[in-house]
């Protein structure tokens, strides 16, 4: 299976403050967004509801 990389996020902290930073691997564009520190905090159970809705497998992560 030959896997095409899209999109890639990263969630970076920068002088205390977060921002998602979004790079469209295909149309060669990065966006960036602010992040409250609220929103931060529930990644991993928004991450964990979104995986039980789509019905997918845990996150296997890249390296």
């Amino acid at each position: 299976m030959v896997e095409t990389l899209l999109y890639a996020a990263e969630l970076v902290r920068e002088d205390g403050a977060y921002k998602l930073v979004v790079q469209d691997v295909v149309r060669d564009t990065v966006q960036v967004t602010p992040v409250p520190e609220s929103a931060v905090a529930r990644l991993p159970t928004f991450l964990s509801v979104l995986s039980s809705k789509l019905g997918s497998a845990p996150g296997r992560g890249r390296r």
